[in-house]
């Protein structure tokens, strides 16, 4: 029986690949905070192991005889006071908790980034893992901290390190607990608070492919290689007519204008920033991102890895069905 170490467990992506490699039979280690919400992992049989990503004393031990160390967790957040918080986590704990993992003589890494860190062709065609990409172009401290840590990881590869990298585009389907800001974005439609929308698009994909990929990624991937692992390419107001029809809640019709959606930003990140001091209902960084559309090919994927395409819609039920089964929502 092999065993893996989990990262991110608890969370939205990660607990998908925990169930997964429990699926397969496999022993699970998964490494959380004191103050992690364990509801995810709810009758999951693992070990748990508390500790701090940037703290090789608190999880070295347990990355002791383990075959693949799936590294999911990650600061996901499109506004923070203190922009720190996502360098810490993401830059420096990814290189921390690797590099150990490499003296332990772990087999393989699987490093979860991100579509984000990847580029997006001015002509209008997806992105690819071959779009060439700077720092400069990364709007959001969560681009930039994924960016600069998939720099870092791409380099220990470069020297010889069994690591395989996965760049989820836009995970949507059951789990989402905090919620991702793609999750709540689902929540505010059920709610009936999104009154228009913006002309930008993502690509969706079912969570339940996106840990599946993981999981490929470590047995198929080639070290050093990177993989879009995605889907459905699809524009919001797609996506919102989609989640009219599986809720039954009318989809906005008003198409906002940009220079209305960024000066509404301004206006909540300012709130958020110097009064409430809670994430904005209409995040700065989100609208900036919104001028243009998030779209990639994820074909090297399913052509190398066999990465599962199932329905983006079906995706969205299940994510509906969840928060509204969970009380984000009134049914």
């Amino acid at each position: 029986m092999a065993i893996h170490f989990v990262t991110g467990g608890t969370g939205f992506v990660g607990s998908h690949v925990v169930e997964r490699l429990l699926l397969r039979g496999e022993k699970v280690r998964i490494l959380t905070r004191p103050q992690s919400d364990l509801q995810n992992l709810k009758n999951f049989a693992v070990d748990l192991i508390q500790g701090d990503l940037r703290d090789p004393a608190t999880f070295s031990n347990a990355l002791q005889g383990c075959d693949t160390l799936f590294h999911v967790a990650a600061e996901y957040t499109l506004w923070v006071r203190d922009p720190k918080i996502l360098y810490d986590a993401n830059v420096d704990g990814t290189v921390c908790i690797i590099q150990e993992a490499l003296r332990r003589g772990v087999k393989k890494v699987v490093y979860t980034s991100t579509v984000g860190a990847l580029g997006i062709p001015k002509n209008g065609m997806p992105g690819d893992e071959k779009t060439p990409a700077r720092l400069e172009e990364m709007i959001s401290h969560y681009k930039r901290s994924k960016f600069l840590a998939e720099e870092k990881v791409r380099h220990l590869a470069e020297s010889g390190a069994p690591i395989v990298i996965v760049n989820p585009s836009t995970p949507v389907g059951t789990r989402d607990m905090k919620p991702t800001p793609t999750g709540q974005m689902i929540v505010d439609f059920l709610k009936g608070k999104m009154k228009g929308y913006v002309e930008t698009g993502l690509n969706l994909i079912d969570v339940e492919d996106v840990a599946e990929g993981h999981l490929l990624a470590a047995e198929k991937g080639k070290v050093g290689e990177r993989y879009i692992l995605g889907n459905q390419n699809l524009t919001l107001k797609e996506i919102f007519y989609l989640l009219s029809k599986i809720s039954g809640i009318p989809a906005p019709v008003f198409k906002m204008p940009y220079f209305l959606a960024i000066g509404l930003a301004y206006a909540n990140t300012a709130y958020a920033n110097w009064i409430s001091c809670k994430p904005p209902s209409i995040p700065l960084d989100g609208v900036r991102m919104s001028r243009k559309k998030m779209f990639f090919d994820a074909s090297k994927a399913v052509r190398e890895l066999g990465l599962p395409q199932n329905s983006a819609e079906e995706a969205l039920r299940k994510a509906v069905t969840w928060f509204r089964e969970r009380g984000y929502v009134r049914s």
